[in-house]
């Protein structure tokens, strides 16, 4: 086929628009929803003992986020579809900012069960809802790429949640508050800020851009118009059709093993810091090392597997590396090399995801692509809840800091097996719906 200069010019231009108007307001809002999920690893660290709380009960009320989360994310991806992303963002940071900031004002076990639960259910659709309207946006053969950007936003939410974890701990009296509360309560804000700028600035689709030309406007819709096209046609499914679809739950299944190993990690981390003797602000610091190389892992592994065509082993490979390192975190002796293995950890729990979520778009379409990926996402997320019960069991149990770190590696070598079951499954017709 003869290549189009100026469509190819056009298209290239487009693309560069989008990115750079889209891409930049997506990661800022990913940035200060991780930080509000993640705030509860560093709060842990004052909050148990104000509250006298256990190891096991703290990590039940830092769980039930994914409760609420499961249950009530499928439904509200299936309402942006319906309303569209302006409102719906901008619902969903609202309220998340406002009960971050009531958890600062916890007073009791039960309140911090039934604040995290309603946090849980109140950031529910987020990310899925940002990889279905990438599907509005993008190409097919850009979106892993545009995933990965989006991710690298989880990384700079660590790191930044590191450094201003352990000095909003170290704020602990001023103004009466304690250092947990300062956690809560500052991380808390940001969102409710943003959200009227969302509101006014976010467009639901292409076609609402005012920043678009109606050229490039016409050049986006074709193409993803012409993908539509080039897929085999199965006949029209509806969502709940296309969330029971057998590879949807396949690639749930698959999936559980990353969450469950991601936050079973940075759940832990500062505490297994903590047990090197440092102050709760070199804590942060040293926290911040694993998630910049994170970051970089984000960037370069969905570019390599762009370039040299999608495997299986650019999702197993990471993820068999990461069940290494956490293994080898608790065999090799040293509290140097033992969180060096852990920075190595990092990366390769997070690198595989990108790829992972390119995945659902190739046999999913429209408002099913909405209702699937959101299944894969909550379903797949229930191994937060797993990790941040499970891991603080294992803890008290054993009272080691480091042994925990075996039941994420053991999950995360099934999903590596598990990706070349599933991979091959996806070969088939893709479930059809009309693009919402």
């Amino acid at each position: 086929m003869t290549s189009n200069p100026h469509a190819d010019a056009l298209g290239k231009a487009t693309l560069r628009r989008i990115t750079g108007r889209l891409m930049p307001l997506f990661c800022l809002m990913y940035l200060i929803a991780y930080i509000d999920r993640q705030n509860v690893s560093y709060a842990k660290l004052q909050m148990a003992d104000a509250l006298r709380m256990s190891e096991a009960v703290y990590g039940l009320g830092a769980a039930l986020f994914f409760i609420g989360y499961f249950l009530f994310e499928a439904p509200a991806n299936l309402i942006l579809a319906k309303v569209g992303a302006r409102v719906w963002f901008t619902r969903i940071m609202a309220t998340w900012g406002l009960i971050t900031i009531a958890l600062g004002f916890t007073d009791s076990p039960a309140m911090f069960y039934i604040l995290r639960f309603l946090l849980g259910a109140a950031e529910a659709g987020f990310f899925p809802g940002v990889l279905y309207v990438l599907t509005l946006w993008y190409p097919q053969s850009h979106r892993g790429r545009m995933i990965g950007a989006f991710m690298i936003a989880s990384a700079v939410a660590n790191a930044v949640g590191a450094l201003i974890g352990g000095a909003l701990l170290d704020l602990d009296g001023l103004w009466g508050l304690a250092g947990w509360q300062w956690v809560f309560i500052a991380t808390g804000i940001p969102a409710v800020a943003l959200a009227p700028y969302v509101l006014f600035r976010l467009p639901n689709g292409p076609q609402s851009a005012a920043w678009l030309e109606p050229d490039q406007k016409s050049w986006i819709a074709g193409v993803l118009k012409a993908e539509d096209d080039a897929a085999p046609e199965t006949g029209h499914a509806s969502p709940w059709r296309a969330m029971l679809d057998r590879r949807v739950l396949l690639l749930a299944v698959m999936y559980v093993g990353f969450p469950l190993a991601a936050y079973g990690l940075s759940y832990w981390l500062p505490t297994v810091v903590k047990g090197f003797g440092v102050s709760n602000t070199v804590n942060g610091m040293l926290n911040v090392i694993p998630w910049i190389l994170v970051g970089f892992a984000l960037w370069l592994l969905p570019r390599h597997a762009a370039r040299v065509g999608h495997n299986a082993w650019h999702i197993a490979g990471p993820a068999l590396v990461g069940a290494a390192c956490l293994v080898l975190s608790v065999v090799v002796p040293g509290a140097v090399a033992k969180f060096a293995l852990l920075c190595i950890a990092a990366p390769a729990i997070f690198a595989a995801q990108p790829v992972f979520w390119s995945l659902p778009p190739t046999f999913l379409r429209g408002a099913g692509a909405a209702a699937g990926i959101a299944a894969i996402n909550s379903i797949g997320n229930l191994g937060g809840f797993v990790a941040q019960t499970v891991v603080p069991a294992i803890k008290q149990a054993t009272g080691s800091d480091i042994l925990p770190m075996l039941f994420p590696a053991a999950c995360l070598t099934v999903a590596a097996g598990l990706v070349f079951v599933v991979l091959p499954q996806l070969a088939r017709a893709p479930v059809r719906d009309v693009r919402a």
